[in-house]
């Protein structure tokens, strides 16, 4: 029998309950995998608090990779025996087996392994399009990344940095300001002990920048404005210390004629093509090189509730991944 984090009520870690699932039989347009490593995201806590409502009991987690067991009736894109990976709904990814639509599943390139594909599904493909789609980084653009030191800031800094943009992180603590300045970052402002408006000013000799990448939210706002170009982008697309509190859309022309968006994966990733193209291109600048994948830590499913401790605490770096 498979073993999965289940929630039966929403609220802190006690919530997280390991126990046995039956695993049904792929129906059509299906395939049933194994999993080999699983994802830790922060959205896993804003489902196990109840911020994004889920209908309960469910089995957390958005993210997985594995060997693909059995395929329903009509399942051309995977086959058994393939090693696959996914990132985003529908939800299930903390268990040792699940079922899931063939159509969410890409294939792991030979090169990349499994613990890797786990670890940057979610979280690259988050990088791919934010810095491809959501804002195209070039080398004429100074950017401005948030929680360099995390798994998405980590990821994308080393990737806007291969584009050839100049890229300026924040981080929390001496420790984290050390790590992102080894993953793309020209420069990095420690948030804890400097202003960061203050200091991008400063950075960029008063012009600002071009677009400012944002996964930290209340904490972040409205500073994260502050430090934009005339015309800038605000890229909002987490909101680990608080939701962004409601605002007059008139404060964007008052600061200089501001963009904003709210981004999420799911709209970048919303037909096939979309989702195979975007994962191509993560794992082709992983397998190159130009982005190393940090995994800082690997802990057992059965122990799901130490990582999301750490992740809420914010003594993550890298990616955090669950073993079955």
């Amino acid at each position: 029998m498979a073993k999965a984090i289940r929630i039966h009520q929403t609220g802190g870690v006690d919530a997280l309950k390991f126990e046995d699932v039956d695993i049904p039989a792929p129906a059509k347009g299906e395939a049933a995998i194994r999993h080999t490593a699983i994802g830790v995201n922060f959205i896993d806590v804003y489902h196990r608090t109840g911020l994004y409502p889920q209908a309960t009991p469910f089995t957390l987690g958005s993210e997985g990779a594995g060997v693909v067991t059995a395929v329903g009736e009509a399942v051309t894109d995977v086959a058994v025996g393939d090693r696959v990976a996914y990132a985003g709904g529908p939800l299930g990814a903390y268990a040792t087996e699940r079922v899931i639509p063939a159509d969410k599943l890409v294939k792991i390139p030979a090169g990349v392994s499994d613990e890797i594909a786990a670890a940057a599904m979610l979280k690259g493909m988050t990088a791919q399009y934010l810095l491809r789609r959501t804002f195209k980084v070039g080398p004429e653009h100074t950017i401005l990344f948030h929680a360099a030191a995390g798994g998405v800031g980590q990821i994308a800094c080393q990737w806007a940095a291969h584009l050839g943009a100049t890229v300026i992180g924040t981080a929390g603590g001496p420790e984290k300001v050390a790590l992102a300045k080894t993953k793309g970052c020209s420069h990095v402002i420690d948030y804890r002990s400097e202003d960061f408006v203050a200091k991008v000013r400063e950075i960029t000799e008063g012009k600002g920048v071009d677009v400012v990448y944002d996964s930290v939210g209340k904490d972040a706002f409205p500073g994260s404005l502050d430090c934009l170009k005339p015309r800038g982008l605000w890229a909002s697309f987490g909101q680990s210390s608080g939701v962004v509190p409601d605002f007059s859309i008139g404060l964007l022309s008052q600061k200089g004629s501001l963009y904003a968006t709210r981004a999420g994966l799911p709209h970048y990733t919303a037909t096939r093509p979309e989702l195979l193209a975007t994962a191509e291109d993560l794992f082709d600048v992983i397998a190159s090189g130009a982005v190393i994948i940090d995994i800082g830590r690997r802990v057992p499913l059965s122990q799901a509730a130490e990582a999301h401790k750490a992740l809420e605490g914010r003594e993550t770096t890298g990616s955090t991944i669950l073993l079955p």
